[in-house]
């Protein structure tokens, strides 16, 4: 007896579910080896399957129960409705980064109004911040850092696939870009701290980039190296803004207004209502 699409998926979900996992991935998974929108899928989700696209359904759930994320397996994610190819080599771009290039855009139309200026996104990964940033605002020079190679070269394929022109420079944070000012600098860095490893998924901890998710000084050290760092290297005005943890908030702007007394330091909340973002005016 063959299988239809909705049996399948059923049964992948039960199994996800039983341990705790995202049972959504089962749908993607689908979706994904049939080519197949939303509301295709739907429409759709009664037929049988194929012994080829039942093998191939079946390998990614095989994966999938492994805990290995569902971005991975399918090699892409989409974000700020552009799509990005993700792997081992770089952060899975989240809903909350979303956020920030939004309220960035923002915060860039009513400093700088329409005027051509120096975007830098320190730590860039799988380049979302700045390719979205560029997209969205296409008469920004925008320019992205990272110190690692494997991750530029994914960033770089990006910039290709989405049509972006943004330069990429290797190197350690905030070291790049001395050799110029900067109108806006935007960075989403390490930032969960060594002790909250034991609470953390093993989706998350087991196959992401370590070096993208840990920093020292509980989780604080290049909030605090940036704050002290990126003074000489802004114009007047200029923005800075930065995605936190929900609950660095306070000791973030503490970092800030110290470097830059005459800013406006905001925090702002994500969708869920958490302290996520923080911006930086300098007027």
């Amino acid at each position: 007896m063959t299988e239809t699409m909705y049996e399948s998926v059923q049964r992948a979900q039960q199994l996800l579910q039983a341990r705790d996992m995202d049972t959504h991935a089962a749908e993607l998974a689908m979706r994904s080896v049939t080519g197949m929108s939303r509301a295709h899928y739907v429409a759709s989700f009664r037929e049988p399957i194929s012994r080829e696209t039942y093998e191939q359904y079946w390998s990614i759930i095989t994966e999938l129960l492994t805990g290995k994320p569902i971005q991975y397996i399918l090699g892409e994610e989409s974000f700020y409705g552009y799509l990005f190819e993700v792997n081992e080599h770089v952060l899975i771009p989240r809903p909350e980064t979303e956020e920030l290039v939004h309220y960035a855009l923002q915060r860039a139309n009513q400093l700088f109004e329409d005027r051509v200026i120096q975007v830098a996104d320190i730590g860039t990964g799988s380049g979302a911040i700045a390719v979205a940033f560029k997209k969205e605002r296409p008469t920004a020079n925008v320019t992205a850092t990272d110190f690692s190679e494997k991750a530029l070269e994914v960033a770089k394929r990006n910039a290709e696939r989405n049509e972006a022109d943004v330069t990429f420079m290797q190197g350690d944070m905030e070291e790049p870009l001395k050799s110029q000012k900067w109108d806006i600098i935007l960075s989403n860095p390490p930032y969960i701290a060594e002790h909250e490893k034991s609470v953390m998924s093993p989706t998350v901890y087991d196959f992401e980039p370590q070096t993208a998710l840990f920093a020292e000084e509980d989780g604080l050290y290049f909030y605090r190296r940036l704050a002290e760092n990126l003074s000489p290297l802004m114009n007047r005005p200029a923005l800075i803004g930065f995605e936190i943890g929900y609950q660095q908030g306070a000791i973030v702007q503490g970092y800030l207004q110290k470097s830059f007394p005459e800013a406006t330091v905001e925090i702002v909340q994500d969708i869920n209502k958490k302290d996520r973002m923080i911006f930086c005016e300098i007027r």
